[in-house]
């Protein structure tokens, strides 16, 4: 099967391929682990360490190519090629935090010991928003850990995964123990379906996320981690800086075009608060300028990833706007032959069973409320949990949605995104399964084992056996 790649910003053909064979790339996963795992931890870090500085060599380039690809303006795209150069320092941080080695005094005067294995071949499904950081965030840990990697770039960003696979392989990262495995819905299924595998590390939409789930769910022996975006609320309440707070607004809901998990997709504001605050989002939204990557000046945002995508969100803002939604600011889309859409945002307070699903894009829904207390019940009226954020109110107040908003990511006076890599990254519901990536994905590659130990054989049984040193037997012996 041909795959092709275009150019969200231009149309332009950028890469065209094949589908890879599934069968062969999980034989050569399977046999390349055991010499691989053997190799001493430092050898591994070495190796990943070189990986970095194959990025760094060629920063310019890969940062280009993820700007083509995705859309996104190229100060964005330098910004993801600095997250992969130093997700490695903090990938062999916190592997030796998260699974050190840990040995303690036992029985007899022997030894108990807690070591960590790798689980085997890992399969890592990518998105396209970040296509090459958030695969580089599972497969850096996988790799360290011991294991191997079959990686499956997004059908969208096919370039940016076979240029990252490359830095791996010239580092010194053995071709098959860590594999770009092209391919599209079919070639993830059966991935996910190879009885040859040990584990999915998947970041991309919930309803792939829950077809994952339910594949692998009569096999507990494989780890399964799953990353799967949000509905996620932005909450606004007493606050004198009015521009503060609507430019955390803006950057949480439009940053990437809307295309980041942990985008705002939810502004729930304060009654008190409303006119003054989405006026100033709307004036705000209304100088964002959107255009291809490499424009001058500098776009804020570049177009979402494709006309299907753009299709779907302009459907999106038309369907809350004909049940109850009241338009703010009109999504707009120039140019129909390409995915630009500008900001949409629109009050949907009054309608009713409003879509608990993540528009993935720059869309963003206000919700006006009385009280802290009603808006945290409206930050959870979602079946997600990734990210959310308080903005304005006193300590007090934040201790109170800190303790109630049910996300994996809780904010005070700061973006839904843009979430630091030395902390856990990941949410509830259907934002997660509870195995969080980024600093904690140290946890899913690798599984403890517990060990007690002796350096000779050495027992004894305290009771429940016949004293062969007695000559008369006793009432009840036999």
């Amino acid at each position: 099967m041909d795959l092709i790649s275009f150019e969200p910003a231009t149309g332009a053909e950028l890469w065209r391929g094949t589908a890879g064979d599934v069968d062969a790339a999980i034989e050569r996963a399977r046999r390349a682990w055991p010499e691989w795992a053997a190799k001493p931890l430092a050898t591994r870090v070495e190796l990943v360490r070189r990986f970095a500085n194959e990025v760094r060599k060629y920063h310019d380039a890969l940062a280009e190519l993820i700007a083509r690809e995705t859309g996104k303006p190229l100060w964005e795209a330098r910004t993801e090629v600095e997250s992969v150069v130093a997700k490695v320092d903090i990938s062999v941080s916190a592997y030796a935090e998260r699974t050190g080695q840990k040995k303690f005094d036992s029985a007899l005067q022997g030894t108990a010991a807690v070591r960590h294995k790798p689980h085997g071949v890992l399969v890592v499904l990518g998105p396209y928003n970040f296509p090459a950081h958030l695969p580089n965030g599972h497969i850096v840990p996988a790799l360290i850990a011991g294991n191997t990697v079959v990686f499956k770039p997004s059908e969208k960003t096919p370039a940016v995964g076979e240029f990252l696979v490359k830095c791996l392989h010239d580092a010194g990262v053995p071709p098959d123990v860590a594999q770009c495995l092209q391919g599209g819905i079919a070639e993830g299924q059966a991935l996910v379906g190879h009885r040859d595998i040990d584990g999915v590390l998947f970041t991309g939409s919930a309803q792939a996320g829950i077809a994952i789930n339910k594949r692998l769910a009569t096999n507990p022996g494989k780890i399964v981690a799953l990353e799967m975006g949000g509905n996620n609320p932005i909450v606004v309440v007493d606050t004198p800086k009015i521009t503060d707070a609507a430019t955390l607004v803006i950057q949480s809901a439009f940053t990437s075009a809307g295309q980041r998990c942990t985008a705002a997709r939810r502004l729930i504001v304060k009654a008190s608060m409303y006119d003054a605050l989405v006026s100033e989002v709307k004036a705000l939204a209304d100088r964002i300028i959107f255009a291809e990557p490499f424009a001058d000046p500098a776009p804020f945002m570049g177009p979402v990833i494709d006309n299907q995508s753009a299709d779907q969100l302009s459907e999106s803002f038309l369907y809350l706007l004909s049940n109850g939604g009241k338009a703010i600011k009109h999504m707009m889309r120039p140019d129909g032959a390409l995915p630009f859409l500008s900001p949409g945002i629109i009050d949907v307070t009054g309608m009713k069973d409003r879509p608990d699903v993540e528009l993935f894009g720059p869309l963003l829904q206000v919700i006006k409320v009385d009280d802290l207390d009603q808006a945290i019940a409206e930050a959870n009226d979602t079946r997600f949990g990734l990210s959310a954020s308080l903005i304005g109110g006193a300590p007090q107040d934040y201790n109170r949605f800190w303790a109630n908003v049910r996300a994996g990511i809780v904010n005070w006076n700061r973006p839904t995104s843009g979430a630091s890599s030395k902390a856990p990254f990941g949410g509830i519901g259907l934002s997660g399964n509870h195995r969080p990536s980024a600093f904690y994905a140290a946890d899913y590659c690798a599984y403890p084992v517990a060990s007690t130990e002796m350096d000779q054989p050495r027992a004894t049984i305290g009771a429940g056996f016949r004293d062969e040193r007695r000559k008369t037997p006793r009432v009840g012996d036999t």
